[in-house]
């Protein structure tokens, strides 16, 4: 049963897993296993090396189904990537295969119905596999370049197509072919609930699996592009400044500099030149020497290439 309430760090895990016992197969792509005696959450998630914030976020998601992580900074992408990667393990080398052979073992060989509802569990089974490997070969990839600092360009999580709603209705219909048409002896009657009992589990789990994906990580990933974007924005700047200011083989003098600052700090040529003690004549072909080295005329052009070499600090100047 699912005890609603946030749970905190502070909290045993045992705890949290005996009020949710659902949440024993995150735990395990959590890289969390079962042992941890009377440790908190936190304690456990250190001891495994797991980002104790995230797991929090992904658990009480799950068992409240209300909370939104869209402005969530906190949230740790390499802890969640990891996540989803063991999920996805868990469910298409042990789950999916764990319920076919349940599925099969309840049925009558002879039974043609039986062979119709086991081509529709593959056909299932095999839509849920074309959406997650194709998470796997073209999502994680890509999140892991975010991550890196060198995304792919051709590619950005709005691109991310999910096909959740389409295996949820197949998997309605599986179950509702089961119950209403399939008849079966007492002994596979036993059998046959007890695997119901086991899809219905399955679809619970889907369903916050894609809950994870939707509310958390496709979030985070917009702000992890969000960050990566600025980022190559300031190295464009940065490499646009820089080589505007070495096509002419010239650097600046020591005096080019002082009047750059001067200009940056918003003083005219007469206030340059009072406080430089030089004359206006003098300041005004600094800048005309400074304008052709640099190919830069504007003072916000000026301010940039002052920031990103140093020459002032970005927090004396009024943007």
């Amino acid at each position: 049963m699912k005890n609603l309430k946030m749970y905190e760090s502070t909290d045993k895990m045992v705890t949290l897993i005996k009020d949710n016992y659902s949440l024993l197969q995150a735990l395990g792509s959590f890289g969390i296993n079962l042992g941890f005696g009377d440790k908190t959450v936190e304690e456990t998630c250190q001891m495994n090396g797991v980002d104790t914030y995230t797991f929090l976020s992904v658990v009480n998601s799950q068992i409240n189904n209300s909370y939104s992580y869209e402005d969530d900074e906190q949230i740790s992408i390499p802890t969640l990537l990891h996540y989803l990667k063991a999920a996805h393990a868990y469910y298409l080398d042990f789950q999916l295969p764990f319920i076919r052979d349940e599925l099969k073992d309840c049925l009558n060989d002879d039974n043609q119905l039986g062979h119709l509802i086991m081509k529709l569990y593959d056909d299932y089974a095999q839509e849920i596999r074309r959406h997650m490997k194709y998470e796997e070969k073209t999502l994680f990839p890509y999140v892991q370049s975010l991550i890196d600092g060198h995304p792919a360009s051709d590619y950005n999580v709005e691109t991310f197509s999910k096909h959740h709603e389409q295996t949820d209705k197949k998997l309605r219909e599986l179950k509702l072919m089961i119950i209403k048409y399939l008849p079966v002896d007492a002994h596979h009657n036993n059998k046959l609930t007890a695997t119901l009992y086991d899809i219905y589990n399955n679809e619970e789990w889907l369903h916050n699996h894609a809950e994870v994906e939707d509310r958390i990580f496709t979030p985070a990933i917009r702000r992890l592009e969000r960050t990566v974007k600025q980022t190559d924005v300031a190295k464009n700047i940065s490499s646009m400044v820089f080589k505007s200011g070495q096509e002419s083989g010239e650097t600046l003098s020591e005096r080019e500099k002082d009047v750059i600052t001067c200009v940056v700090q918003g003083l005219q040529n007469k206030e340059i030149a009072e406080r430089l003690f030089i004359s206006i004549n003098t300041v005004i072909t600094h800048r005309r020497n400074i304008a052709r080295k640099l190919q830069i005329h504007s003072p916000a052009g000026l301010t940039i290439y002052a920031i990103v070499n140093g020459l002032v600090d970005i927090s004396s100047v009024k943007l």
